[in-house]
C-alpha cells in the first residue's frame, strides 16, 4: 500500500508543485479582482484546493491519453502509467475521484460558478487529445489553464463580465509562452513520434514567439488593471508588472540557445512570475 500511494503521488506530480502554482496565481488574482480585495477564507480555500485537485486530475487523464507516446520521450518514460506500474483504469479512477472532490467544492459557491465548471471540465478533457491534430495545442491549454479566471468572477459576482474574458485572453498568452518553453525540452522526441507542439510549429521563431507572448500577457493585464480595476494604485501595478517583465526577459535569455535544461528551468521558474503579478494585485488592495 505504501508503494501504491507513492505511485499515486507521482501520478499527480506531488513532487512538482510548479504545475499547479501556474494555475493558482492567475486564479487567485482574478478572485481578488472580482472581490475588490480579500475574497474571504471560504472562496480562498475553495479555489486554492480546487486548483490543486483539478490540476492533479488533469495529470491522471493526460498520462492515460499519452501513455503510448510518453514511453518514447526521455522525460516521461518512467511515469507510473507509461511504465506500467499503474494501469490506465487505476489512473482514471484516481482522476475521477479528484475531479468529483473539486466539483464538491464548486457546489459550495453558486449556480453560475457550477454551470461554468462544466465548460472548464470539457476543455480539460479535450486538451490531452488536441496534441494529435492541433498545430498549437498550447493555445488549448491556455484556455484550460486560464478558466479559473471566469470561474472566480462567477463565484464572486454571479456573472462573468468582459474584464474577466480580457484577463483570460492575456493569461492565455502567458500559458503559450511557458508551455512553449516546456515543449522545447521535448522537441526532438516529439518530432520522432509525430506529436504536435508550438515548439515544432514555430520552428526557429520559437524564442521570438515566446517573447511576444510574454509581452502580450503583461501588456493586456497591465491595461486591464490600470483602466478597469486598479487605476488608483498605478505605481504598485507598474512595479509588479516591471518585476514580472524582468523575469520574462531572464526566461528569454535562458532559452535563447534552446538547450533542454535551460528551457526546462525557464518553464519551472514561471510560477514566480505569476506570484509577482498576484502580489502586486493583493498589495494594491491592501494599500487601498
Amino acid at each position: 500500500m505504501r508503494n501504491k500511494f507513492s505511485l499515486y503521488l507521482a501520478l499527480i506530480r506531488w513532487d512538482r508543485p510548479a504545475g499547479w502554482l501556474l494555475l493558482l496565481w492567475p486564479t487567485l488574482s482574478a478572485l481578488y479582482l472580482a472581490s475588490h480585495g480579500f475574497p474571504g477564507w471560504h472562496l480562498l480555500l475553495v479555489f486554492t484546493l480546487g486548483t490543486f485537485l483539478m490540476r492533479s486530475a488533469g495529470c491522471c487523464l493526460n498520462d492515460v491519453a499519452d501513455r503510448d507516446f510518453d514511453r518514447h520521450v526521455k522525460r516521461t518514460a518512467q511515469r507510473p502509467v507509461t511504465s506500467g506500474k499503474l494501469s490506465a483504469k487505476e489512473a482514471l479512477a484516481v482522476g475521477a475521484v479528484l475531479a468529483l472532490c473539486a466539483f464538491g467544492l464548486v457546489l459550495t459557491t453558486n449556480i453560475t460558478a457550477i454551470a461554468w465548471s462544466f465548460a472548464a471540465l470539457a476543455i480539460a478533457i479535450f486538451y490531452p487529445y488536441a496534441k494529435r491534430f492541433v498545430a498549437m495545442p498550447q493555445a488549448v491549454l491556455g484556455v484550460a489553464f486560464s478558466f479559473g479566471i471566469p470561474m472566480a468572477f462567477a463565484a464572486v459576482q454571479s456573472r462573468v463580465p468582459l474584464v474577466a474574458w480580457l484577463l483570460l485572453l492575456g493569461n492565455l498568452f502567458w500559458v503559450i509562452a511557458y508551455d512553449t518553453e516546456y515543449a522545447m525540452v521535448d522537441r526532438d522526441d516529439d518530432l520522432k513520434i509525430g506529436m504536435k507542439t508550438s515548439a515544432i510549429t514555430l520552428g526557429r521563431l520559437d524564442v521570438a514567439a515566446v517573447a511576444a507572448s510574454y509581452a502580450v500577457y503583461l501588456g493586456v493585464w497591465c491595461y486591464v488593471l490600470l483602466t478597469h480595476l486598479l487605476r488608483a494604485q498605478a505605481a504598485t501595478i507598474f512595479v509588479a508588472i516591471g518585476l514580472a517583465s524582468a523575469q520574462a526577459v531572464w526566461h528569454i535569455w535562458l532559452i535563447r540557445r534552446r538547450q533542454r535544461d535551460d528551457c526546462f528551468k525557464a518553464f519551472r521558474l514561471n510560477h514566480w512570475l505569476g506570484l509577482t503579478v498576484f502580489s502586486g494585485i493583493a498589495l494594491s488592495y491592501a494599500v487601498l
